[in-house]
């Protein structure tokens, strides 16, 4: 029996996580193991979940994060990979429950199954938007193949060049993405400064980029969290297309960026 029979709510966001999950494998921005997905489940917690013995020991986050006391995540299991994840998402996947010193987690359901490595900087991520007020309940790290190609070059990595950029290749991609695209140096994966780093962007914005390895991005569910990430990819492969074909493209002007500012009522 799993914890998703008759349970709708919570059936349907690791429904959405196995989609996602299925799209990210066929765009290529899940090689292997590649990336990560994590979502805060604790609003389709019953009592019936919270009585669950666990089916692992307790083990480690290596942050202490008082946000999380009584929280809920499914989480993406650690060498798991996203095309698997899409078929079988409890088979390769784990609902985790934060234990009440918010130093430790157990797996409650369904498999014993280990999550991602990189879980102390998405569960960092998530006691930081919890205290911050904010109703994000997913965090997404993937590979989008022309954005980390555009990492590989530093004029891009200067604040908000990439983001100017991106904005003005479509006009779509700052109406979805108005926020734009923060950028973090390179930090070694699944360290503590890559977390610390990715927080401190997330006060200005909801997509990162890491340099030279992938992009994090959260939102207030799985789905919204990889449009994002799929908006200025788009941008971004129209860009390289363009220079591709031997030109450099003109981009929508700043006084157009300025009108769908007004017109669409977003951030300047």
């Amino acid at each position: 029996m799993s914890i998703l029979d008759n349970r709708p709510g919570l059936a349907h966001e690791v429904e959405q996580v196995a989609e996602v999950a299925g799209y990210l494998w066929q765009k290529g921005w899940a090689e292997r193991n590649g990336g990560n997905i994590t979502v805060n489940v604790t609003e389709h917690v019953d009592d019936a979940i919270r009585a669950m013995p666990a089916i692992s020991e307790p083990r480690p986050i290596g942050f202490t994060l008082p946000n999380l006391k009584g929280c809920y995540f499914y989480c993406k299991g650690t060498n798991k990979r996203m095309r698997d994840l899409a078929r079988w998402p409890m088979e390769n996947g784990s609902v985790i429950r934060i234990l009440d010193d918010c130093a430790h987690y157990e797996i409650i359901a369904d498999n014993p199954v280990a999550p991602t490595s990189e879980l102390p900087s998405h569960l960092a991520v998530h006691n930081y938007l919890i205290g911050k007020g904010s109703n994000y309940k997913a965090s997404v790290h993937t590979h989008p193949i022309e954005l980390v190609a555009m990492s590989h070059c530093k004029k891009y990595l200067e604040k908000d060049v990439a983001t100017r950029l991106l904005w003005s290749m479509i006009p779509e991609t700052k109406a979805f993405c108005p926020r734009g695209l923060g950028i973090i140096p390179y930090k070694l994966p699944s360290s503590n400064d890559l977390a610390e780093a990715t927080i401190k962007e997330l006060g200005d914005y909801d997509v990162t980029l890491w340099e030279k390895h992938g992009v994090f991005a959260v939102d207030t569910d799985v789905m919204a969290a990889f449009d994002q990430i799929d908006v200025l990819n788009k941008s971004a492969l129209i860009y390289i297309q363009a220079k591709n074909m031997g030109f450099e493209p003109d981009g929508m002007s700043d006084e157009q960026m300025r009108e769908m500012t007004v017109a669409f009522n977003l951030p300047k």
